[in-house]
């Protein structure tokens, strides 16, 4: 974080340019700051009410009000700004509340760790993650081959067939393809070499 703004708000330092974000100029900086310090606690103190005493996310949701202020500094008037900062953050909290309730119930993990057999098969999804990873950084007609044959399951000569190669090739694009899918997975750390 930058700076030493009031109450936790961190400003940038003067001179710090952030590329493809417009830049504002010092008056309006200025409202801001001149906001913060004005309303800053009131607002901040209605939110840590509103969310329960979770101050982090009342600094976010304080955080989120001011920014609305700085795209609305147009139209505000810093004398009559209170009861506006006051209802945008009030709307941010029902609106964090919404999200919250329309995501389903987080699962707590029981105290002994995860259930039998998920330790495994979490394992197994990763495993087949990585791979897949993997399997997208080789040649396109290794790629091909190996999914043909290994995934697949078909044959040689079914695989040739499919993919309109003699037999002969299918078998040397799996070969190398096994070969350099080795090499990316040990250059990954999954395999050992």
């Amino acid at each position: 974080m930058y700076g030493n703004g009031p109450a936790g708000v961190n400003f940038r330092p003067p001179g710090c340019v952030l590329e493809g974000v417009d830049q504002p100029s010092t008056h309006d900086a200025e409202f801001v700051r001149a906001l913060y310090a004005r309303y800053g606690r009131s607002v901040l103190g209605r939110v840590l009410r509103l969310a329960n005493g979770d101050y982090q996310r009342a600094e976010d949701i304080v955080q989120e009000t001011f920014l609305r202020a700085w795209q609305h500094r147009d139209s505000l008037d810093a004398d009559r700004a209170g009861p506006w900062l006051h209802t945008v953050a009030h709307n941010l909290v029902v609106s964090a509340y919404r999200r919250a309730q329309a995501r389903p119930p987080e699962a707590e993990l029981p105290e002994d760790g995860l259930p039998d057999g998920s330790e495994a098969e979490l394992d197994r999804m990763l495993e087949r993650w990585q791979l897949a990873d993997a399997m997208r950084e080789l040649r396109p007609e290794h790629r091909e081959a190996l999914i043909e044959v290994y995934y697949l399951r078909r044959t040689v000569a079914e695989a040739a067939e499919h993919l309109g190669v003699p037999q002969g090739t299918v078998k040397s694009r799996c070969y190398y393809g096994l070969r350099a899918l080795r090499n990316v997975l040990e250059e990954k750390g999954v395999a050992s070499p």
